[in-house]
């Protein structure tokens, strides 16, 4: 029943509405065609008009669930640190998951044949914050590459958390592949910079991976005094990341010039130009480094 003076549901929402219930609650994540129509109140021709079937019902329900997620994607305000943005958002990711654990395991499934738009949404939120990275030198790979080994990642392990919570029980062990993944991703700078802040803020010692968001800031560390160097493979008092002694600069180098191009594209190269540009730039930024 509705309470008064609140629209109306109609059918296709009152059935979509309890179909996402009955996933929350069910021990396995699975819900029957007859349950949900004896829960809605309906007849089973009504759910196969409005969903087709099953898959239909549950795609339905796969796409609410983004819909959730994003929700708070779409209403941020990117700041000026890309890099504590992604942070964030991994952590948002995260505890997304833990909040809707059967949710999250059917938005994730194989079964899901045909990626929902809301789930490229996601990735393409992703990407940007990511070429922001790029764009302030701060990414050591092309911005896709990055983005695909960051969700990758960050599902994995999420799915792991709420699908074997017996297995994986470390409550850090999401901030700890986080911060694993984004060292393999950013230059050496960003993380340096992180450990520094770190140190002098909340997170050493706590078990709690390395620090909160506003600690991991790069150039967010505290220093003895306001005009002293930074040190190799550190941040500059600008928060700019710096090359280490012997660190490779020409992958983060292609990286930032690759998303510079395509965030200001302008009339000195044609069309095809800058789309062999790019794809020379990405090379360079993906290159795997010989090792002997």
């Amino acid at each position: 029943m509705n309470p008064a003076g609140a629209a109306p549901v109609g059918t296709r929402e009152r059935i979509l509405q309890v179909a996402a219930d009955l996933v929350a609650r069910s021990p396995d994540g699975d819900v029957s065609t007859r349950a949900v129509c004896e829960a809605a109140g309906v007849g089973a021709p009504a759910l196969y008009r409005h969903f087709g079937d099953k898959e239909g019902l549950l795609s339905a329900v796969v796409d609410q669930g983004f819909d959730r997620y994003l929700a708070t994607k779409r209403d941020r305000t990117p700041g000026t640190d890309p890099v504590r943005d992604l942070r964030e958002g991994w952590d948002t990711h995260t505890d997304f998951a833990l909040r809707n654990p059967n949710l999250y395991r059917l938005m994730n499934s194989p079964a899901m044949r045909t990626p929902p738009a809301a789930a490229l949404e996601s990735h393409r939120i992703l990407t940007g914050d990511l070429r922001r990275a790029a764009e302030q030198g701060k990414l050591r790979l092309a911005p896709e590459l990055a983005a695909q080994m960051i969700m990758s990642a960050n599902v994995g392990v999420c799915l792991m958390l709420v699908s074997r919570p017996a297995t994986f029980d470390d409550r850090t062990l999401s901030r700890r592949v986080r911060d694993a993944v984004h060292t393999a991703v950013f230059v050496p700078g960003v993380m340096a910079a992180t450990a520094t802040a770190t140190d002098t803020g909340t997170g050493i010692g706590t078990g709690t991976g390395i620090g909160t968001g506003e600690a991991g800031a790069p150039g967010g560390g505290r220093s003895g005094s306001g005009s002293a160097a930074a040190a190799p493979g550190t941040a500059s008092a600008s928060g700019a990341p710096t090359a280490g002694r012997g660190e490779a600069t020409v992958p983060a180098a292609a990286a930032r010039l690759g998303a510079l191009l395509r965030g200001t594209a302008g009339p000195a190269l044609t069309g095809a130009e800058s789309a062999l540009l790019g794809e020379w730039l990405d090379r360079l930024a993906n290159a795997t480094p010989d090792r002997p």
